[in-house]
């Protein structure tokens, strides 16, 4: 997708500076940037780079004050950030190969319903009664179990594996090595005669505009449904137990386990290795620090780090009293001494 400089300030609603005529046929990092690409500068530690990239143009967020000696063609918009991010979106969507048809190697069930412009890669696997809709993308090595759902749009990447019963919303995006539905972490003591395994009864359901990391697992419900509501984004590595609900448009990070039966509210953001305990609440907006352990109920909004998890605040007051015990302990020692 090749566009000047003045076509990218209309379409970002920016006021150009230099060169409306410069062609931008990429986009790049301002550190490393090429003559045609375009970069962004959101914050003013990055100044440095202004007068040495060789980048055509550069997205500046109008509250910096950018240097009088910058001759780099500029388009000043209200947040760098977002603008370069809209931009990075309508690029790849330009790039994107979007194919269709059943490959020869594909399984599909006789009771399967597909959409007419589905794709199905090498050597997938559709089991019995499931429903796959329109513009569906699923790549090779992928198993999609029976009595599936996935709704409109949904990319699956190669090695995905839905399990029986799994529902995924539409325009959701699942990474390589995703598996949705096993069974939940189940198991009834018996003494000496050591567990029972519980049969897990119920399914996952994944709302739309979900995106879902590489290696991420979701187990199915024990009754009932493990919940992903809509907008919610899983970075790689995550694991989430059995009747598990995550809010709307919640953000979790790489290395995250959540125990069965957890409610994690809306629009939080949760660090990685992060340990949240079973059959606990929490509130919406939540903001969790990385490697902190969660093991009671956490009010709307409120930001936690540590294990068991406290006031972020106090937890930084904690940590800076912690650091001064080897001295305190010295100067103790000393007056018990001199005593």
């Amino acid at each position: 997708m090749d566009l000047t400089a003045l076509e990218i300030a209309k379409k970002l609603n920016g006021s150009l500076v230099g060169n409306s005529d410069l062609l931008i046929d990429s986009l790049s990092k301002i550190e490393d940037a090429q003559e045609g690409s375009l970069s962004f500068l959101a914050h003013s530690k990055y100044f440095k780079y202004l007068d040495k990239t060789k980048a055509s143009v550069v997205l500046v967020s109008k509250s910096l004050e950018v240097p009088q000696n910058i001759t780099t063609t500029l388009i000043k918009v209200d947040d760098a950030y977002s603008a370069f991010t809209q931009l990075m979106i309508e690029w790849s969507k330009s790039i994107a190969l979007k194919e269709k048809g059943i490959h020869q190697t594909a399984v599909v069930a006789s009771s399967a319903q597909l959409a007419d412009d589905v794709f199905l890669g090498p050597h997938v696997c559709v089991g019995s009664n499931t429903v796959i809709e329109a513009g569906v993308q699923i790549h090779a090595h992928s198993i999609i179990g029976s009595n599936v759902r996935i709704q409109k749009n949904s990319l699956l990447h190669p090695r995905v594996t839905l399990l029986d019963q799994t529902e995924i919303g539409g325009h959701c995006i699942l990474h390589s090595g995703v598996v949705i539905g096993s069974d939940g972490f189940g198991f009834a003591p018996q003494g000496k005669d050591g567990y029972l395994k519980i049969p897990q009864l119920g399914k996952v359901i994944v709302q739309d505009h979900v995106e879902i990391g590489a290696n991420t697992t979701i187990d199915r419900a024990t009754l009932g449904a493990t919940l992903i509501k809509k907008g919610v984004k899983l970075d790689n590595l995550v694991q989430i137990a059995h009747n598990v609900e995550i809010g709307e448009h919640t953000v979790i990070a790489a290395q995250t386990g959540i125990a069965g039966s957890a409610k994690v509210g809306s629009h939080c953001v949760i660090g990685g290795q992060v340990g949240i305990a079973g059959h606990i609440t929490l509130g919406d907006r939540v903001q969790i620090q990385g490697q902190t352990g969660v093991i009671k109920d956490i009010p709307d909004g409120a930001v936690i780090q540590g294990t068991p998890a406290i006031d972020y605040k106090s937890y930084y007051k904690s940590y800076s009293i912690f650091k001064q015990l080897p001295s305190v302990e010295s100067r103790l020692s000393r007056l018990e001494k001199n005593k």
